[in-house]
């Protein structure tokens, strides 16, 4: 096996670039070029994960994906029933291989080729993090298929727009353990990644590198991804666009280590969103936090992170200890706590906890950006969650590892929110809860 060096900043410009000229005959191939494409998330009861639906390959096949927001590819499980037409590996040394940033480029040791064991095919590392807590990687041949996707025209669905040669990863199916039911791989979003979803299609189509996210709330009902321009369009034509507020995109260094068949350490940037978070407020009142914690080192520890993987949102412990003690003496006096419910530590008997539109009548939190005036509100229906009858908890969780972020933001603080990522310029757009325009995530037209 060869092992090739990984991108570093001026190369993954030359490769974005590259992307424009590779993917003029995919824009000959389609009969229209869309501004915005859109994809429906819906929430896994069980497992809490957010799955959407792509499809993928020739014939087209219907797969069940969970979103990654910090992921650099999507990747699928290619060792049980893959087939596929046109489905065609990256060779190693191929212009496919750099984009993907290959780690390893070598041949199969099965009897018999198959998509995802092909000879002097390349690899690149794909990652899991619901594998028990802890983000595994192995690595997945970098190949070609076709994928279709919706479009957006205005506040309905548009035409399917069909890629014929669209880049992603064939990873292993013991990747896929810990994933919802069916589901056959992730959709990753991450930055400064030439072949992560969004980066693709912007390349194809040619418009700004953006999408925006909507988690529902619901079970039963769909959110939606949008891919492209704005506007965002809910009930009664509502554009969500006009609400964000803007916090720019911390980028970082991490370094990739590959062991076989030599010991490499490879500089890269992190396709993580980080952001910062100067303070945390509750009910108007500053928090007394270790400012320390919230800046991001070298070793990306400490800081913000935001991330669909993580269901609820994790505090490193003192950060909870002070945000816990904060919440319960802002609720009403009334309001009796009672005993914890895992994974929560804080709770509350709901009994007397009134509820408006904007979800329970809960303390308000503030998380405080780079600027005192940019802040991002959380209300009642993003702080509480019920777990039992009569009884509801904060619905942030103390971090368990010793290590990592201080804050990361997880999907049900982002529920009923819009959440835009414009990597054109580098910044996060926060709408706080659509609530206050009396519509939610799932309230469009785009089912």
């Amino acid at each position: 096996m060869t092992l090739f060096p990984m991108s570093s900043s001026g190369y993954y410009l030359f490769h974005f670039c590259f992307l424009l000229i590779t993917f003029t005959n995919c824009l000959a191939k389609t009969s229209f070029q869309p501004k915005t494409l859109f994809l429906l998330v819906k929430k896994d009861p069980s497992s809490l994960q957010y799955i959407t639906q792509i499809h993928q390959r020739t014939p087209l096949v219907p797969l069940k994906l969970a979103l990654h927001l910090g992921g650099e590819s999507l990747w699928v499980d290619c060792e049980k029933g893959y087939k596929s037409s046109t489905y065609k590996p990256a060779l190693c040394n191929s212009n496919q291989c750099n984009l993907a940033r290959s780690t390893i480029c070598g041949n199969c040791y099965e009897n018999n080729t198959r998509p995802g064991c092909n000879n002097n095919a390349c690899y690149n590392v794909v990652s899991n993090p619901a594998m028990d807590n802890i983000a595994i990687s192995d690595e997945g041949e970098i190949a070609e298929d076709v994928l279709s996707i919706r479009s957006i025209n205005g506040s309905i669905r548009g035409p399917i727009a069909t890629v014929p040669s669209f880049v992603f990863s064939c990873a292993p199916s013991n990747l896929t353990q810990n994933l919802g039911k069916k589901v056959k791989g992730m959709v990753g979003f991450g930055q400064q990644s030439p072949v992560s979803f969004a980066t693709q299609f912007a390349s194809i189509f040619r418009f700004s590198r953006q999408f925006a996210i909507c988690l529902s709330s619901s079970t039963e009902r769909n959110g939606v991804i949008f891919i492209g321009h704005s506007p965002y369009f809910f009930s009664l034509a509502f554009d969500a666009s006009r609400d964000l507020i803007y916090t720019p995109i911390i980028t970082h260094p991490r370094y990739i280590t590959i062991t076989y068949p030599h010991y490499v350490r490879i500089k890269r940037d992190s396709p993580e969103y980080y952001i910062q978070v100067s303070s945390v407020r509750i009910n108007g009142k500053n928090l007394p936090l270790h400012k320390t914690l919230l800046s991001l080192d070298e070793n990306e520890e400490g800081g913000t992170r935001i991330s669909t993987a993580v269901p609820y949102t994790e505090l490193e412990a003192s950060i909870y200890s002070v945000v816990s003690k904060a919440f319960i003496n802002e609720m009403p006096k009334e309001v009796k706590m009672v005993r914890p419910v895992q994974p929560f530590k804080t709770c509350f008997n709901s009994t007397y906890i009134g509820m408006s539109r904007l979800g329970y009548n809960a303390p308000e939190i503030n998380l405080v950006f780079h600027k005192p005036n940019v802040y991002w509100t959380i209300i009642g229906a993003n702080s509480l969650v019920r777990v039992s009858d009569g009884v509801i908890c904060l619905a942030f969780v103390e971090r368990s590892k010793a290590s990592g972020q201080a804050i990361v933001i997880g999907g049900y603080q982002m529920q009923d929110n819009l959440v835009e990522f414009d990597l054109s310029r580098g910044r996060i757009g926060f709408s706080n809860s659509l609530f206050f325009r009396q519509t939610m995530c799932s309230n469009h037209n785009y089912a």
